[in-house]
């Protein structure tokens, strides 16, 4: 393809599979890649946003970082679907819980993913879109959830623009059900939408914003390993 390379990623066309596993840390993705896949190959190292390609019980896949925020995952993501030729975009990452039902390591399916972002803007939608992600994978990652025996819930996250927010809003987005907040599903989701692509996202709870607990930056980067398996079992 002539867009290819492009300026955030080296690789060639062809170089990645039509499903790409993306968690924020590109440590994280390299942890992954090296620990569940085989035959591995890097595609990507430019900004230091590692990407591999390697095969799961013989099915080709990608793993790759897309950074932290909607604008960095917004980047990622269209180049993926526009350029690569990706199909399927499952975001793996942390999220901080807003419902006490939730505890560290439980798993959250997002089904939709609310925003105050104003990355939709671009489209020119005359009213309010909502995010969602794809049933088939829902249903796919809810279903493995439930055979790994590992506690998740499905619902409906905030993917919000601020992470030390001056004046919290926890309780206003909790009231209309929100399970849990992280930085990126709904640029990813609308992405996957405007392209006719698939996508969904799975979060670990990493802190619990009512609670005042939190895991440490190594724990999340290599303990995480229950939505790696839920993600590796939608392919």
């Amino acid at each position: 393809m002539s867009n290819t390379p492009t300026p955030h990623i080296e690789a060639k066309y062809g170089d990645i599979a039509e499903t790409v596993i993306m968690p924020g840390d590109p440590l994280r993705a390299k942890f992954m890649a090296e620990n569940f896949l085989k035959d591995i190959v890097q595609f990507n190292g430019v900004r230091g946003m590692l990407g591999y390609t390697g095969t799961f019980n013989g099915k080709r896949v990608s793993i790759m970082g897309h950074g932290m925020g909607i604008p960095s995952i917004g980047i990622y993501s269209y180049e993926l679907y526009h350029f690569y030729r990706v199909e399927t975009i499952i975001r793996v990452g942390s999220a901080g819980a807003y419902s006490t039902d939730l505890n560290l390591g439980d798993l959250v399916l997002a089904m939709g993913a609310s925003t105050d972002s104003n990355y939709c803007d671009q489209y020119h939608i005359p009213g309010t879109f909502a995010p969602i992600a794809d049933f088939d994978l829902l249903r796919k990652a809810a279903d493995a959830a439930e055979s790994f025996g590992y506690n998740y819930k499905v619902g409906n996250l905030l993917s919000s623009d601020i992470f030390y927010r001056e004046f919290p809003e926890i309780t206003e987005w909790t009231k209309m059900g929100i399970l849990a907040v992280e930085m990126e599903a709904a640029g990813l989701y609308m992405n996957a939408a405007r392209a006719g692509k698939r996508a969904l996202t799975i979060c670990t709870i990493s802190d619990h914003v009512v609670k005042g607990e939190a895991c440490t930056a190594e724990e999340r980067r290599t303990t995480f390993t229950k939505m790696m398996d839920v993600a590796l079992a939608c392919i």
